[in-house]
């Protein structure tokens, strides 16, 4: 530009310029505007998504809080939990709904519909310590179904550390099904040990090492 003489000359150039890149110029424009409009879209999206999944979530906190579930309100909850699932599948949300489902479960009886919703969130979560606490009440089930060595494995799979107290109790639980008095004695200590360094109180345990104790003092 600076080596032309005239503005008219300026002026020419600007309108070649123009009639060789000015389509491309506004196709770049719509389209950084389309993908912005889409970016924002997006994200309303996400959040009206997110406020749906935690309404429904509070709605079946409710129905589940109940001291006592009847046929009317179980099926609601149960409804929910669907949906969330459906809706919300890999949320948060629909997360904690299937402990809950596992929880509703074993209130009905159903310890094979708790275990079944259990190893379907171990599968499909991403969430390490929801996996690690449906391990954990697995484990309790399996013990409750006599199959103290699947408990075992499911307790071996756990690696946070905010259980460690609870699954050392209950891993002294299944080696006393076993007959492994000196692994459960030893599983119940370490339990105590852990509850106390991280000062979170764990009820019943030291009683269940007193006694182991009482009983090997009467062989």
């Amino acid at each position: 530009m600076a080596e032309l003489n005239t503005e008219e000359e300026q002026l020419e150039a600007i309108k070649r310029w123009w009639k060789e890149n000015g389509t491309s110029l506004i196709a770049g424009v719509v389209i950084a505007a389309a993908g912005i409009f889409g970016w924002k879209a997006w994200e309303s999206y996400q959040a009206n998504q997110a406020e749906a999944a935690s309404v429904r979530y509070q709605q079946l906190l409710t129905l589940a809080s109940q001291p006592t579930l009847e046929d009317a309100a179980l099926t609601q909850a149960r409804e929910q939990i669907t949906a969330l699932n459906d809706e919300h599948g890999g949320s948060l949300y629909a997360d904690l709904a299937t402990l809950i489902e596992a929880r509703l479960a074993v209130s009905d009886g159903d310890l094979t519909g708790a275990r079944d919703a259990l190893s379907q969130l171990i599968e499909s979560s991403d969430r390490a310590y929801l996996k690690d606490l449906a391990r954990l009440r697995l484990a309790r089930l399996q013990l409750a179904d006599d199959d103290a060595d699947a408990a075992l494995a499911s307790l071996d799979a756990i690696d946070s550390q905010a259980l460690s107290a609870q699954r050392m109790d209950l891993r002294g639980d299944a080696q006393l099904a076993l007959g492994n008095r000196e692994d459960a004695r030893e599983a119940y200590r370490e339990a105590l040990a852990t509850a106390e360094a991280s000062g979170q109180p764990l009820f019943g345990t030291q009683l269940k090492l007193d006694n182991l104790g009482a009983e090997e003092a009467t062989l």
